[in-house]
């Protein structure tokens, strides 16, 4: 269903879109070092990633309904097969995520899922019928080029945890699928408390052969984990509404940078050379095809 046609356009100001985009990716990147540090020991016993993923999604439910229950916006009816389907894969792809850095650096995890909006133009060939021209599949060569380094495939330095990112790019290319159907048919706060509903209610179901009592620490990182989830989703879909994606879009990958930043402060993880190397070549791949997209959506 379509939003309502009354819905007041959101004011156009790119400056205040970067920042809201900027605080969205250091939120996000807070969110892995806080699942990072579940799926350790650092906070006593590791816990699984579907706990920390159930953990994620209960806590920015709680944190969205408390501004849905102040705000009382007016609500339309939810496309369910869309919030559904959105929402299974962004709880695998979070999931799968989540397991990832527990093994491997923030920063080595995060520029493999930068791989997923690759994956989503893969996808939309036969998914959304979108033709894709050469600079398209150059972009999605480079960025995958990029993965290939960061999954380092020798005998001596392979990282078999590194599949899981790239697992989490490839579900979350998927989720993009449903985001782009799910795009500008109802308010973005409407869009954010159904994702999360949807989110613990399946996350529930998930978690329940590998629960454990969390200790008092860890209950404390889930639920910062939860709210800086929420605090990211609302930071860039408000970001979004306010400058051209073309233009916000490249401030999102601050994602890496904030990531090796609170794997240094952390864990005193330093980027090695590979790491770099994979990291700038994906995100130039990245880069052309956000460039590529936002060039006016004429087709290649």
């Amino acid at each position: 269903m379509t939003a309502p046609a009354s819905q007041t356009p959101t004011p156009q100001n790119p400056m205040l879109a970067a920042a809201l985009i900027l605080a969205a990716t250091a939120f996000i990147a807070g969110t892995t070092l806080m699942a990072k540090m579940l799926g350790s020991d650092a906070l006593g016993p590791r816990l699984h990633p579907m706990q920390i993923s159930h953990g994620r999604f209960l806590f920015a439910f709680l944190a969205i309904s408390s501004v849905v229950a102040a705000l009382r916006p007016r609500l339309s009816r939810p496309h369910w097969g869309l919030h559904i389907g959105r929402t299974s894969f962004g709880w695998g792809g979070v999931t799968l995520m989540f397991a990832a850095v527990a093994y491997i650096p923030l920063a080595d995890a995060t520029a493999i899922t930068f791989l997923n909006p690759v994956f989503c133009m893969l996808l939309a060939i036969p998914l959304l019928g979108e033709r894709v021209g050469p600079w398209r599949w150059g972009a999605a060569g480079i960025a995958l080029i990029g993965a290939m380094i960061l999954l380092r495939p020798t005998p001596e330095s392979f990282q078999p945890a590194a599949l899981l990112a790239l697992g989490a790019a490839v579900v979350m290319g998927m989720e993009l699928i449903f985001i782009k159907k799910l795009s500008g048919r109802e308010a973005p706060l409407q869009i954010l408390w159904v994702n999360n509903s949807l989110g613990v209610l399946i996350a529930s179901l998930a978690v329940l052969p590998v629960w454990q009592m969390p200790s008092l620490e860890q209950w404390a990182a889930l639920a910062c984990l939860g709210v800086l989830m929420a605090c990211a989703q609302a930071c860039f879909v408000n970001g979004m509404a306010r400058g051209d994606a073309s233009f916000v879009a490249p401030f999102s990958y601050a994602t890496l940078i904030f990531a090796a930043l609170y794997d240094f402060l952390g864990y005193g993880a330093v980027p090695d050379a590979i790491t770099l190397l994979g990291a700038g070549v994906i995100l130039a791949g990245a880069a052309i095809l956000a460039w590529r997209e936002g060039r006016q959506r004429k087709p290649d």
